[in-house]
């Protein structure tokens, strides 16, 4: 990404919108493609299908799908300045099988916003983090420590709904 960054502002943002409208566009298509082929045609019971089914239907696309129902469409450019955020907004959108059109070109100022924020200061944000983390075991300690406790948050709410759906 350096030498990216180290070119011309106009080449770099160029670069970093097409690479957010193509990871928008695939997001999209495959949420659309699978949950169309997925819910339709299969009912699986174990398995990584099984998985991706329950997925589908879980709470991160519910949670995204919730937004654009909420909000609106003003959603899709929104989730472009969150992270995480966006690909559940991205895939309820294919989802709910929003026009292909209307997704993309509510899509375009997210993206252009993404490649400004990027551009400018994303980089070298996350660079300064890195490097502080690199250069103190204290920080260091400190993200790992909130990554074990995100995993066991995971593993536990994970633990918690299968307990639910054998009660039932």
């Amino acid at each position: 990404m350096e030498g990216l960054l180290a070119g011309p502002f106009w080449i770099a943002l160029l670069v970093l919108f097409l690479g957010a409208m193509v990871r928008g566009q695939a997001t999209y298509w495959l949420a659309r493609v699978v949950t169309e082929q997925a819910l339709a045609r299969t009912h699986p019971v174990d398995g990584w299908r099984a998985g991706l089914h329950d997925w589908l239907q879980g709470e991160g696309p519910q949670r995204g799908r919730a937004a654009i129902e909420k909000w609106g469409l003003v959603m899709i450019p929104l989730c472009y300045l969150t992270v995480g955020f966006q690909t559940l907004v991205i895939a309820a959108a294919g989802v709910m099988r929003i026009r292909w059109p209307v997704f993309t070109l509510v899509q375009i100022p997210g993206a252009v916003a993404w490649g400004l924020l990027y551009a400018t200061i994303g980089f070298a944000m996350w660079g300064a983090l890195l490097a502080a983390i690199a250069g103190s075991p204290l920080a260091l300690a400190g993200l790992l420590a909130i990554l074990l406790v995100i995993g066991v948050t995971i593993v536990l709410a994970h633990r918690k709904k299968q307990d639910r759906t054998t009660e039932v």
